[in-house]
């Protein structure tokens, strides 16, 4: 049985490789998941980019999946981490095993050892009988570490062991079993960081970056940022049977905003600006849409279910964020990113659910128009 050892370094693409073909002549699996297709943006698996620092990433990615060996990606939040674990799999001889993702930072310290190896029955408090853990789950597969920096140090150790020899143990078990997976860990911290701040053991950081990888943020990837926009925009499109366009103006702030919290706050900003449009589609630049003063509580949150009608959720959004203003509808429309006369129009739509639903003066409309520019 194979063990977690890495296998051999990663080889160089041949040509055949390079036209998408294996050393048999078989097309290689680069084919894009199915969706839209938008002119000019390139996808490898579940990634889609075409800038350089994308192109570069699929090369890397592409020499990994040949090995068997440990990666550790490194990336900001909504960069896509997981993404690239999944395609390194998809890509990989264990494509047919299982992929199993754990957020090392979700599970508390006192369970995680139990969570990773599994435990025996009665190994401690609440172990009323013998469990297989995220290893055994993994078996044939890939298991990636998500947020690894945020294991304790003790278990980190452990984690390192396991690595190094092929072997675990179940908690309260003294019988070693042979692991046979392949394990990708990922962080959002810089991992020499992380260690000067004895948050990730030095020896266990070599181990896993034996194949080091980046996901770039979105402010290094300016070229990809409307042609994401845009397949966010397609997929929804054909969804919900729409043909929506974004607006001129919601393009340039695509193209002009930093998107901190990267790919995630992209398609979060089209589904919500999707969720408000009629036919055009307007992104409202996230350093001008107001704060409403008062502090945020959990009161003031809203959800909305998985399968609720689009026009449902859209009725929701605006009542909720009008009420949220206290009635103002002019702080209203900024927050939600759409103009004064937008908002008049849908509150009309939705009789006298809301009160006043008259349209706004010339002046109102004129001002907002000077806001808005």
């Amino acid at each position: 049985m194979a063990s977690i050892e890495p296998g051999s370094p990663a080889a160089e693409r041949d040509d055949e490789r390079a036209e998408g073909r294996d050393e048999k002549g078989n097309e290689t699996r680069r084919n894009a998941p199915p969706g839209p297709r938008v002119a000019g943006l390139q996808s490898y698996g579940l990634l889609y980019g075409s800038s350089s620092i994308m192109l570069e990433l699929y090369g890397q990615i592409e020499r990994v999946a040949l090995t068997d060996a440990t990666a550790l990606i490194v990336g900001e939040s909504g960069t896509g981490k997981e993404l690239v674990a999944r395609t390194i799999h998809a890509q990989s001889t264990r494509r047919d095993g299982p992929f199993i993702a754990v957020n090392c930072g979700a599970i508390p310290d006192d369970l995680i050892e139990a969570e990773l190896f599994g435990h025996e029955k009665g190994s401690f408090t609440g172990a009323v009988q013998a469990r297989d853990g995220h290893f055994e789950h993994a078996r044939g597969g890939t298991l990636f570490l998500d947020e690894v920096t945020e294991m304790s140090l003790l278990h980190q150790v452990k984690l390192l062991r396991a690595l190094e020899s092929g072997e675990y143990y179940p908690v309260g078990s003294n019988e070693a079993i042979r692991g046979d997976v392949r394990i990708i860990a990922a962080t959002n911290r810089d991992p020499v960081v992380a260690v000067k701040e004895n948050a990730l053991r030095e020896d266990l950081m070599y181990r896993l970056a034996v194949f080091p990888l980046r996901a770039p943020p979105l402010r290094e990837r300016e070229r990809d940022r409307e042609l994401l926009a845009q397949f966010f925009l397609s997929e929804l499109n054909e969804e919900n049977g729409t043909q929506k366009v974004f607006s001129k103006r919601a393009l340039e702030t695509v193209r002009n905003w930093s998107w901190p919290g990267n790919v995630r706050e992209l398609k979060n900003a089209v589904y919500r600006a999707f969720i408000l449009a009629e036919k055009t589609v307007e992104i409202a630049h996230p350093q001008l849409v107001p704060r409403v003063k008062k502090p945020v509580t959990q009161g003031d949150a809203m959800s909305v279910w998985i399968g609720t009608p689009l026009a449902d959720a859209q009725k929701q959004i605006i009542l909720g964020t009008l009420k949220y203003c206290g009635g103002d509808k002019r702080l209203a429309a900024r927050t939600l990113g759409v103009s004064l006369k937008t908002l008049y129009n849908r509150l009309g739509s939705y009789g006298s659910e809301d009160g006043e639903t008259s349209s706004p003066d010339e002046g109102e409309s004129n001002a907002d128009a000077r806001d808005a520019g």
